[in-house]
């Protein structure tokens, strides 16, 4: 990984228990989405894991509504973080298999991440808010 690649992406955090089931998730598709699913190892890999109680209130996790920014566009989203299952994004619910979802685990309020779509074009994502259910 380049230089300029690493400093692009800030520092994240995860829940233990998540992060097992992403890597999971993400090993099951790696055939069908090779990107999607090296993508979000990566991101796994270089997270700092804590338990549920430590996570802190502005860190995205799953099931959580974030809003967050594209620079590029200046589009402003709000959409909730979920398993592919639950994923419908006509009513805003992102599955972590998209780009866009494997770049938004584990960041923070304030926390911009240059981030592949689904074109392969580098985008600029800044967290504005997070809000959780758990």
């Amino acid at each position: 990984m380049s230089a300029q690649k690493a400093a692009t992406r800030p520092p994240i955090v995860l829940i233990e228990d998540e992060a097992d089931a992403l890597a999971a998730l993400a090993i099951s598709i790696e055939e069908r989405h090779p990107n999607v699913s090296r993508l979000l190892l990566e991101e796994i890999e270089r997270a700092e894991t804590v338990p549920l109680s430590a996570i802190p209130a502005d860190v995205v996790t799953m099931g959580s509504t974030v809003e967050f920014v594209d620079a590029k566009t200046g589009d402003r989203r709000t959409v909730t973080l979920v398993f592919p299952k639950d994923a419908d994004i006509a009513e805003g619910r992102l599955s972590i298999l998209t780009p866009v979802g494997a770049g938004l685990i584990g960041l923070r309020t304030g926390q911009s991440i240059s981030w592949p779509d689904r074109s392969g074009e580098e985008r600029l994502l800044t967290i504005e808010s997070v809000s959780r259910s758990n």
